[in-house]
């Protein structure tokens, strides 16, 4: 029989990461990282023994060192790391200086920072050949947002993009592939739950499959980049959004 594979996912206790958590929960071991340890505690029990939780803020070094000792600790490899945390802050032109820092920090240090750290310290501990590092950007880091206030999630976004790059032209020759997936506009997330019907309508009106992503579309191409039929992918940003943006990544 097959052993499980083991999955980390950082920011896996809401939306995307949760649903990303959810589709390889039935099959895998699933370790969740987020900052909220009540919500971690819900997710986990929602989805199952197969699911458990580390408390972390990834944005700090000294977090993620007590996060890689407690995993490699449970398990002596790990498959697939899914570096999906992250989240928005408007940042502009017009903000003071020291808010526009502090927003930009925040940003940068979470997902792209955070992005770069986890991988690496889980990097050598990825199953050689087989290993997936799996980051999730968004179609922000190609049209810089859908409207004036994304600088610093843009900006960390399309980072993303050469942490992808680099890391996949270091850690594919030792058989572990590096990929990105962009969603689009994926309703009902901490994103996107609260904007109004008009603005969701006016997207969607723009994507030619018409209609919102799910959650569930994210993590179908995310549970695909780390299966044994994408083993020779790597370096590759996939769009994930309805055609709403297309040939470039």
């Amino acid at each position: 029989m097959d052993r499980k594979k083991v999955i980390v996912i950082t920011g896996g206790n809401s939306g995307i990461g949760k649903a990303i958590a959810k589709n390889f929960s039935k099959d895998s071991n699933v370790i969740i990282i987020g900052r909220n340890e009540e919500r971690l505690i819900r997710t986990a029990q929602e989805l199952g023994d197969n699911v458990t939780w580390l408390k972390a803020d990834i944005s700090e070094r000294e977090q993620i060192e007590k996060l890689r000792a407690a995993i490699t600790e449970k398990y002596n490899h790990v498959d697939v790391l899914v570096n999906n945390a992250g989240y928005i802050k408007r940042t502009t032109t017009d903000l003071d200086l020291k808010e526009a820092e502090e927003a930009w920090d925040s940003m940068v240090d979470t997902i792209l920072k955070g992005s770069y750290l986890m991988s690496v310290a889980i990097a050598k501990y990825l199953t050689r050949p087989g290993g997936r590092i799996i980051n999730i950007g968004s179609i922000a880091g190609i049209t810089g947002g859908r409207s004036p206030g994304a600088l610093g999630y843009a900006s960390a976004k399309a980072g993303l993009h050469g942490l992808t790059y680099s890391l996949a032209r270091e850690l594919s020759p030792q058989g572990i592939t590096v990929n990105a997936v962009n969603p689009g506009f994926i309703e009902k997330t901490g994103f996107t739950g609260d904007w109004p019907s008009d603005a969701i309508q006016g997207i969607i009106d723009q994507v030619p499959l018409n209609r919102a992503g799910q959650v569930e579309d994210v993590a179908s191409a995310v549970r695909y980049l780390a299966s044994s039929e994408a083993s020779f992918i790597t370096g590759e940003i996939l769009n994930v959004n309805g055609g709403w943006v297309f040939g470039r990544g």
